[in-house]
Order: structure tokens, then C-alpha cells, then sequence
């Protein structure tokens, strides 16, 4: 849960001092960057549904350089900065990503250490003035980090990990063992468990590979960035951070071969030439990297410029697609007969949103907040989607529509009204976190469609929609460009690991707040449609 701490006037001028220095540091993320008209103050006039979206600006442009020497500048004040937030001696902060905001407002994401340990579930975000002054600060426990001692009394694997546990009431000491393997459906299983060193008690248990689901053969003919080399062409996009695909030849691990061509004239739209699903994810990795510059002002998945890889042709009858943190690269299979892989655009995008989440907001993969993981992952691949404007494959609010694995044509998802599925919950209740991550993610998911386009029936794109709201409201949504911008901007800069629904309404209504304003008509509608869909 995000917790707030206002900070106190009795702080020592030499530490507001470093303080300031951070935020002088960090103004270079976005320098020479002026606000938007979209771009809300304290003295803003209350705006309405029809103001224009927020510039990039407004989000925190940050680009990859400047972001490099702002995180080693918020690096070398961090001890002042753990002193300000009043930390413990033996607490340390990491410094993870900073980013300005077109008003001047510094966030810096920090993880913690405690006597050297890592601590999980410790990790802040401090929102700090261009003055210098810390506004406040979004944790993912308030909890004092201390345990009575770091020698355990239990005995762990040599691969074991030694850590502090901050997800539970009070901080343990822990031990953090990772079990590899396969799931059912073929998809590689990497679970962490976290043990308590002194009692052997099992605290937590979540799997570190994230999957998702889409399907589209084809994407009709597009352009690819390639690049030449002496035997011909590669499927390298110099343009984007030098993304590459690669095709496993049905193999699971490794990169398998940079996929080539003679002439660059690449695949036949058909999955019987083995080109085709490399065209597809190429094409999608490109459209979701262009949706991150130019919509999110974010230079690649993880803000330093660099790109993730795809891999195609993985395994045999592989009905599934995942993205893994551990080689920063998306996975996709053949789906059924080796025929249909599942390279659509908005699956593409929806595993390199997972990597845009756990290179910001870092979501537990499990409970509540892994709902809201996964959920990220539908919103934005569904942003995605819109944004690339393909005939082909036009942007709706279904999920992996395309790949009928339900033999009736039916999608996996719904965003409007999740409970279609017959798993996903529309509305919020004490027992979400015990569902599935994609199946507590409806809640999320009919949040953003219902702040989007509000409930009721419509039509969009040609896809019929009924959107039914917890208290029987009537909502009207302020549009998708506006919904993707608060919820992205919560996420780079509210949300923490441990953040949960009623987190994740604060989050956005913070974010909607520093977009358009205290008084705004976007905020009126973040907090009714939390409201519609239970999260009060």
C-alpha cells in the first residue's frame, strides 16, 4: 500500500540543502522542457473532460543519458536523503530511476538495504520540489525496518539468498530460494520463495516469469527497420535501441539465430514460412518502442535507450507468449500445429510492458498487486494496439481476441466486462487477491476501459461493448489518451511493489491531480470510476 509522509519542518537545513542539490541534479532529465497547456498548477481553472491530453512533458521526459548521471547524482546524496526520511543507521537507500516532470517535481525511486541485506518490499519514491523541498513519499511499508539479528537460525541451500522480508506486518530475517522449471503448458518457471530464517514459516511464493496471451498471423504488410550486413539483411532496428529478433528453432533456451534475409523482403503472411512470426514480433516490439517515445516520453522499456530482444519458434505447440526479467527479452510460441505464433501487436506490447513495470513500479507478482501487473500489461498493450492504427489488427478492448482458443471465437478477456470470461472479477471484493493475476486483473482492466470510454453501450472500432458499473452509476469516460497517461504516470512515479487497488486509487488520482489538476474533471472521473468498480 502507498503510504504518505509529510516531511518535518524541523529537518536539518544541511540535509534540505542535499536535498536540493538532488533536485538540481535531476533537473537535467528534462531540461529546456516547458510545460504543456494541458499541464495543470495549484492555481489552474478546474478543467473539463474536453481539455486536451498532457504532453509528454507532464509525464517526465527522460531521456537516456541525462537519466544515467541523474540516477548516479540521486546515488551520491542517498545517504542524506535516508536521514531526511528519518531511516534507521543500518537502512540504505539504492537509487533506481529519477524523473522531473514539467512542474519541477523530482522522483526518485529508491531501493533499500539493511546491513548490507537487500529488503524487499522496502522500496520508496521520494517526490521532492525543483526547490528542494521533499513534498512527500510513496513507501511500500511504513514499517520500522529492524530485526533482532542477521544470523539465522536456520540453515539454507548455498544458492539461497539472505534478505530482510518487509511484505508481512513486521520485517524478518529470510531466506530467498528460486526453483527452477516448466509449467504445464511448456512455459519455463523461475519461482521465488521467500522462508523465515528463524522459523522456516513460509512468507511469500510468486513466479518470476510473466506470461501473456494474443494471436495475429499476420499484421497485414509493414515496414521493417532492418540493417544490412555482408550476407544481406538482419532483423536489427538500428532505429530503436538496436532491437533484435531471433528465431529458437523450436528450442527453449539460448537466443537460437538472428533471423536474415537475402533481398529484406521478409515472410509471406502465412505461418508455414518460418519468416512470418520474426515479421510479426519485429513489427510489434518497433510499434510498442514508438507508443513509449512518443506518447509515454520514455526512451525503451527501461529509460536508459536500450532495446529488449524477441525470440520466435519457441518450443512445440507452445500456445503462449512471456517476457523474463533474467534476459530482458520477450518469448513467443507457435501456438497449436506450429501454425498461429502469437506475435499480434498487443502481445508484443503486453511483454514489453512487463519489463516497463518491473523497471518502475517493480509489482509483486502475486495477490492483489499482481493483478495490477498484469493488468498494466492489458492497458497499455491495448494502448498499443490503438496507437499503431493497423487494418489489420484494429485496437479494441479485448484480449488475445485473435487466438480463439475457446473454439468459439470468443476473446480471452474483456475489458469492459471482465466477468465475461467467466474468471475475471469486474468489482473489487476482500477476496480479489486470491484469484489468479489475470483474472484479479479484471478489476484493473474495467477500471481503464470505464475511465476511457465510459459505461453503458458503445461502439468502438466496430466491437460493441456494455460496461456495467458495482453501484449502478452512469459514467462518462474522458478518453483513452487521457486514462494511459494517468495510469503510466502512477506507475513510473506512485505505485511501489507492494501497491494494491486501494493503492493504485491513490496513485492515479495523485497522477491525475499533477496532469490536470486538484480541481479537475479528470480527477472527478478517476475517483467515480474507482468508486464504479468498488475500490473506495
Amino acid at each position: 500500500m502507498n503510504l504518505h509522509t509529510t516531511p518535518h519542518n524541523s529537518r536539518a537545513p544541511r540535509t534540505t540543502r542535499r536535498l536540493a542539490a538532488l533536485a538540481a541534479t535531476a533537473a537535467m532529465v528534462v531540461a529546456g522542457v516547458q510545460a504543456g497547456t494541458a499541464v495543470a498548477t495549484p492555481d489552474d481553472d478546474a478543467r473539463t473532460t474536453a481539455a486536451k491530453p498532457a504532453t509528454a512533458a507532464a509525464l517526465g521526459v527522460n531521456p537516456s543519458a541525462q537519466r544515467a548521471t541523474a540516477i548516479k547524482s540521486a546515488q551520491a546524496e542517498a545517504s542524506s536523503a535516508a536521514k531526511a526520511l528519518k531511516l534507521g543507521g543500518q537502512e540504505k537507500l539504492i537509487a533506481r530511476d529519477v524523473i522531473k516532470d514539467a512542474k519541477g517535481t523530482v522522483h526518485t525511486r529508491y531501493e533499500r538495504t539493511y546491513d548490507g541485506l537487500p529488503v524487499l518490499g522496502g522500496d520508496l519514491v521520494t517526490h521532492t520540489t525543483a526547490a528542494g523541498k521533499l513534498k512527500s513519499v510513496d513507501k511500500a511499508t511504513d514499517a520500522k525496518i529492524a530485526v533482532a539479528s542477521t544470523t539465522p537460525k536456520l540453515k539454507a541451500a548455498a544458492s539461497a539468498r539472505k534478505v530482510i522480508y518487509a511484505g508481512g506486518e513486521n520485517p524478518v530475517l529470510a531466506w530467498e530460494t528460486v526453483k527452477k522449471g516448466v509449467q504445464k503448458d511448456g512455459t519455463p518457471s523461475r519461482v521465488h520463495t521467500i522462508t523465515d530464517a528463524t522459523t522456516g514459516k513460509k512468507l511469500h511464493s510468486y513466479e518470476a516469469i510473466e506470461t501473456g496471451t494474443g494471436n495475429s498471423q499476420y499484421s497485414g504488410e509493414v515496414e521493417l527497420t532492418t540493417t544490412k550486413s555482408d550476407a544481406g539483411f538482419e532483423l536489427t532496428d538500428g532505429e530503436r535501441g538496436g532491437h533484435k529478433t531471433y528465431d529458437l528453432n523450436q528450442g527453449s533456451s539460448g537466443t537460437g539465430d538472428l533471423v536474415t534475409d537475402d533481398d529484406d523482403t521478409w515472410g509471406d503472411g502465412t505461418g508455414d514460412d518460418r519468416q512470418t512470426a520474426a515479421v510479426d514480433a519485429h513489427y510489434g516490439a518497433a510499434k510498442t518502442w514508438d507508443f513509449y517515445k512518443t506518447a509515454l516520453g520514455r526512451d525503451g522499456i527501461a529509460g536508459d535507450g536500450k532495446a529488449a530482444y524477441s525470440r520466435v519458434h519457441y518450443g512445440e505447440n507452445y500456445v503462449n507468449a512471456f517476457w523474463d526479467d533474467s534476459c530482458f527479452c520477450m518469448t513467443y510460441g507457435d501456438g497449436e500445429g506450429n501454425k498461429n505464433a502469437l506475435t499480434s501487436i498487443d502481445v508484443a506490447a503486453h511483454e514489453m510492458t512487463h519489463g516497463l513495470t518491473s523497471a518502475t513500479a517493480n509489482l509483486d507478482y502475486a495477490g492483489e498487486s499482481g493483478g495490477l501487473n498484469e493488468a498494466t500489461s492489458d492497458i497499455l498493450g491495448a494502448s498499443v494496439e490503438f496507437f499503431a492504427d493497423n487494418a489489420s489488427d484494429a485496437g479494441d478492448y479485448l484480449i488475445g481476441e485473435k487466438i480463439d482458443i475457446n473454439g468459439d471465437g470468443t476473446p480471452l478477456r474483456y475489458m469492459d466486462q471482465p466477468s465475461k470470461d467467466g474468471n475475471s472479477a469486474d468489482f473489487w471484493d476482500e477476496n480479489l487477491g486470491d484469484l489468479d493475476v489475470h483474472y484479479s486483473s479484471g478489476v484493473a482492466n474495467h477500471f481503464f476501459y470505464l475511465l476511457a470510454e465510459g459505461s453503458g453501450k458503445k461502439t468502438v472500432n466496430g466491437v460493441e461493448y456494455d460496461s456495467p458499473t458495482s453501484d449502478g452509476s452512469t459514467l462518462t469516460g474522458i478518453g483513452r489518451e487521457k486514462a494511459y497517461q494517468i495510469w503510466y504516470k502512477a506507475l513510473s512515479v506512485y505505485m511501489t511493489s507492494t501497491t494494491d487497488y486501494a493503492g493504485a486509487r491513490v496513485a492515479t488520482e495523485k497522477a491525475a491531480t499533477d496532469l490536470f489538476g486538484a480541481d479537475s474533471e479528470e480527477l472527478k472521473a478517476v475517483s467515480a470510476t474507482w468508486t464504479g468498480v468498488n475500490v473506495k
